[in-house]
């Protein structure tokens, strides 16, 4: 896999694309966030055809999210990875792995219904995962370089607590989601418990929580981009998803905000 590299003439030169993804990634982010002012993320109850054909929602959720576990795999055990020697980096991989092995092999097992997602939404996730796995671990496994006591150190210790309360608060949220309905029932319940007494948008809060700390714990531009970009998306989500709720439930919890406990 090696040989995929060759074409750099540097260890400087590839860092520096490594460099200009990250920059592209955040430019991307602000992009985002202005076309989501206008539109929401169409997939979900947000589907339209519009967007292209439906693509099974397990399949999609499988298929899209895979190359965020492959990817890296392939990088750390199939390529040059002289960073990996190293506590810091060893744990920063360790956390991006352990979110996408659960998303892409556990969680789509676990959908119950759920709406088909449009081609263009699959398509779009899929090419974001095989970049954004790419970029995280090339650096983490090849380039980025931490001190010996990066892991003691006050920054990686609270963005990993932060890392590792923002898995267990989107686990804990989607399985609230997963059980709204009894088997047979359909239609839209409002979720109750856990974080979804505070915000519409638990889950997303989460997966926010969880990216924001894996920033502050490799406290790179790489990871901060990824971090920024997740924010965008799911703030607008959970936004959307907030309005939507105050529309159909009229008993919907008045107190509770979209994303940020008793703030937002």
């Amino acid at each position: 896999m090696d040989a995929l590299f060759s074409w750099f003439s540097s260890e400087e030169e590839e860092r520096n694309f490594l460099d200009f993804m990250a920059h592209f990634m955040l430019f991307m982010a602000a992009c985002t966030f202005l076309s989501l002012l206008f539109q929401n993320v169409p997939y979900g109850r947000y589907a339209s055809s519009k967007y292209g054909f439906p693509v099974d929602v397990r399949l999609a959720w499988f298929v899209q999210e895979l190359p965020s576990l492959l990817v890296p795999l392939c990088l750390v055990f199939w390529a040059s990875s002289s960073k990996m020697s190293h506590l810091p980096n060893q744990l920063l991989v360790a956390m991006f792995l352990c979110h996408y092995f659960q998303r892409a092999l556990i969680y789509p097992l676990l959908i119950r219904g759920g709406k088909a997602t449009p081609f263009a939404s699959f398509a779009l996730a899929f090419v974001f995962c095989v970049y954004n796995g790419f970029l995280q671990v090339r650096y983490l496994s090849h380039h980025a370089d931490y001190p010996a006591d990066w892991v003691t150190r006050p920054l990686f210790v609270v963005g990993s607590a932060l890392w590792l309360t923002g898995w267990l608060m989107n686990l804990h949220s989607d399985h609230i989601l997963r059980n709204l309905r009894k088997p047979g029932e359909t239609g839209y319940k409002i979720p109750r418990g856990g974080m979804f007494e505070y915000v519409s948008g638990a889950n997303f809060l989460g997966e926010i929580t969880e990216w924001a700390g894996f920033a502050l714990a490799g406290q790179s531009v790489h990871s901060l981009a990824f971090a920024l970009f997740t924010a965008v998306v799911l703030c607008s989500r959970a936004a959307a998803h907030h309005r939507w709720y105050l529309t159909k439930f009229e008993d919907y919890p008045k107190s509770r905000k979209a994303l940020i406990p008793f703030v937002f």
